[in-house]
């Protein structure tokens, strides 16, 4: 397990420094001063966390959310992202890129599983390999072709040139042997343990770690609106929801918006009908209003999308092409350069049944009509908005992508992409983005022929939310990829 103890590391800086620097006798011994020792009050009994039983504990093979969120604690990974979207090291000690298309991971060598063992090349290998076949982990690992061990590091070959590939080195890295009883071993804070014939997480203390909770117990809970009433009423202590539905107006327990990578946009038939013309792809983009978006379909659980990439992002967080607030009277000075009369700008919004999404519809719907168009919505199931999408039989469409750490946009670009449908293969974006990412063409101008050709319109990214029982006490600082990042301050003393 490795965590840094940097007051540690101080200490012995401090010591070795005095040490050399007394160079003279001391004439006698110091005086000795009994410090009475301290004993941290403990809890094994309450704080429980959701699982789901009939789903593996294998961080590669478990489809859940559940468990996907309660392997954050047994395993660490090569690296960590923090609130920017910056990696931090953890189990790896440092990276570079040999080339464009290839990365050296570098791997402390004294680092150990919670079981004692040596985490070593292999292991990350093996759970390379695994994440890459994973639910969890497959579809943001797409970049990325195969890896090979080297001596206390591991080369990964990318499929194609991607500055921030790093970013994605987030996922577990595990033992390749199980435990006795058949758990997964990690290198995290806690580890997977049968007790009295029930799976619990058990601290692994030490120097490092130190919590108030020794002790979580599992909750088999499958349902999702049965987790939001067990963390209302307090069965269960924590769970993180991803806001697939308007989870916010049926919490009643403390709770924090976290920050996610999920951009919901409108998808703009660029083929066909008057959406073709980018004088009024532009024009809906300005008639739009993302902060009103944000607050009132997302009851304020986004972030309005004032670029391509995430506001957050800090290697672009002064990039900005869209406004918060709706601009009715340029968006109509746009549709007038565009040469097309009123009687033309009819529309139809296709949008599934989510009521999100089915709220930010009704709001566009609002806003384009302000700025002179006639919206149609049209709602409806999830199989029919698929097919309809794949098709391109639509005007335009409310879509959701969960884009990678990395800030990758091949999901819209590639001709694989899983939502490039509508995106002309005559614009030039495209291929200016796949020339950025090789170092062929500057950020910039990819961003200004983004904002001058519109392929897809930015409109907010949604925010998680991280819910917890009244009766705990600490400061919550998790965040997305780190929901439980202080726990070891958590706990139920009164």
């Amino acid at each position: 397990m490795r965590k840094r103890n940097i007051a540690l590391i101080l200490a012995i800086i401090f010591a070795v420094s005095a040490f050399a620097s007394c160079t003279a006798p001391q004439e006698k011994a110091p005086t000795t001063v009994a410090v009475a020792k301290t004993t941290k009050q403990t809890d094994d009994r309450s704080f429980k966390l959701s699982y789901t039983q009939a789903d593996s504990l294998d961080p590669f093979k478990a489809k859940t959310q559940n468990n996907q969120v309660l392997a954050s604690l047994v395993f660490e990974s090569l690296f960590d992202i923090d609130e920017s979207y910056e990696v931090v090291s953890n189990i790896a000690t440092g990276y570079a890129y040999t080339d464009s298309k290839t990365l050296k991971i570098d791997i402390d060598p004294q680092l150990l599983f919670s079981d004692g063992s040596s985490i070593d090349a292999e292991d990350v290998l093996y759970s390379f390999n695994a994440a890459l076949k994973s639910p969890a982990y497959k579809n943001s690992l797409a970049c990325f072709g195969s890896a090979e061990a080297g001596n206390n590091c591991i080369y990964i070959y990318l499929k194609y040139a991607n500055p921030y590939a790093v970013n994605l080195l987030t996922f577990p890295i595990a033992s390749v042997k199980d435990d006795k009883d058949g758990y997964p071993i990690g290198s995290g804070r806690y580890s997977y343990k049968n007790v009295d014939g029930e799976t619990v997480l058990k601290a692994n203390t030490g120097d490092n770690f130190n919590p108030y909770i020794t002790t979580i117990s599992l909750v088999n809970i499958a349902a999702a609106d049965s987790i939001d009433n067990a963390v209302n009423i307090g069965n269960i202590s924590f769970a993180f929801r991803d806001m697939s539905s308007d989870t916010s107006k049926r919490i009643s327990c403390a709770k924090k918006a976290v920050n996610m990578n999920n951009l919901i946009y409108i998808g703009v038939n660029t083929v066909a009908g008057i959406t073709a013309d980018a004088q009024i792809r532009q024009a809906i983009s300005l008639a739009v209003d993302r902060q009103v978006i944000a607050e009132s379909a997302y009851s304020g659980y986004a972030t309005e999308a004032t670029s391509v990439f995430n506001p957050y992002f800090k290697a672009t967080e002064n990039v900005n092409l869209f406004q918060k607030n709706s601009d009715s009277s340029t968006a109509k000075q746009a549709v007038t350069q565009s040469g097309y009369s009123t009687k033309e700008l009819t529309l139809t919004i296709l949008v599934s049944k989510n009521e999100n999404k089915l709220a930010a519809a009704t709001l566009i719907k609002n806003q384009l009509e302000s700025a002179g168009f006639k919206i149609k919505i049209d709602s409806v199931s999830d199989r029919e908005y698929t097919r309809r999408v794949k098709n391109t039989e639509f005007d335009l469409y409310i879509g959701e992508v969960k884009l990678g750490d990395d800030m990758n946009l091949y999901p819209f670009f590639s001709k694989t992409g899983g939502v490039r449908y509508g995106i002309s293969s005559k614009l030039k974006t495209p291929s200016l983005y796949t020339s950025y990412l090789n170092g062929k063409a500057e950020l910039g101008k990819f961003i200004l022929s983004f904002n001058e050709e519109m392929p897809f319109i930015p409109l907010v990214y949604k925010k998680g939310m991280i819910c917890y029982t009244k009766a705990m006490n600490g400061d919550m600082q998790g965040y997305y990829g780190n929901f439980f990042s202080n726990i070891e301050s958590w706990n139920f003393i009164s």
